[in-house]
């Protein structure tokens, strides 16, 4: 398997990169529309951690980590790793000297369609890793592959630069092109959603305040009395 480097790609503005990371997944997720979502088989090893950094995309064979190694090197300040392989692997191709490595340089972290190791060692350094597999399996450095080029991972094509947010409900990917009206429309969705929980609090209904009793008519759904309901079905299944 043949392969390219690609340096220096365009990213997304870090103070965009900097504002989405106050939001979480679901917040970001449905401000845009509820896309993005890499899918739920991305786990984090870690609790109550939330990042957010432009994307190095890493695309190894499976069981192979040599281009994570030759990753390292175009990877910065601000970035997160993201590594997916040519066929589906479960195998441990990320630890604690890949983090070590990671960190000197910058890096929040790491997403991968793949599998890890050594986690108890990479939650102790406080290196936020999401994974599909947690794998003791040791992987060779003995095949090409590609660096910063679009990698797919759930359905979802993820580019060198877009904006990685990853926090317990999942991972999702922003385009490096939506970066700054993501972080509007969150913030406007924050705002809404402050003002519902006010609402909320107050012994306000969903129902009323969403405008959802309409909705319940408009579908035939009906409200009825216990002992009519019972009335209506104690026929019912005989």
């Amino acid at each position: 398997m043949s392969g390219v480097i690609v340096t220096r790609p365009p990213k997304a503005a870090g103070e965009d990169v900097t504002a989405l990371a106050g939001y979480g997944v679901a917040t970001v997720h449905e401000a845009l529309g509820r896309t993005g979502l890499l899918g739920p088989h991305l786990r984090p090893i870690q609790q109550d951690v939330r990042v957010a950094g432009t994307a190095v995309t890493v695309l190894s064979w499976p069981g192979d980590n040599l281009m994570i190694h030759a990753a390292v090197e175009q990877c910065g300040e601000g970035d997160l790793l993201v590594v997916t392989t040519t066929s589906p692997s479960t195998d441990g191709m990320f630890g604690e000297l890949f983090a070590t490595a990671l960190r000197y340089r910058g890096v929040r972290g790491l997403v991968t369609n793949a599998g890890v190791r050594d986690t108890a060692e990479l939650r102790e350094m406080g290196f936020p890793v999401w994974a599909a597999a947690v794998c003791a399996q040791g992987t060779v450095k003995a095949t090409g592959g590609s660096v910063n080029v679009p990698v797919a991972i759930g359905g979802r094509i993820i580019r060198p630069g877009d904006v990685i947010l990853a926090d317990d409900d999942g991972v999702m990917c922003v385009p490096r092109e939506q970066a700054t009206e993501a972080v509007a429309l969150s913030q406007a969705r924050t705002v809404k959603e402050e003002a519902s929980r006010a609402a909320f609090a107050e012994g306000q209904l969903g129902l009323d305040r969403y405008g959802l009793r309409e909705t319940l008519v408009r579908l035939g759904v009906r409200y009825q009395q216990y002992d009519e309901y019972a009335a209506d079905t104690s026929g019912r299944g005989r």
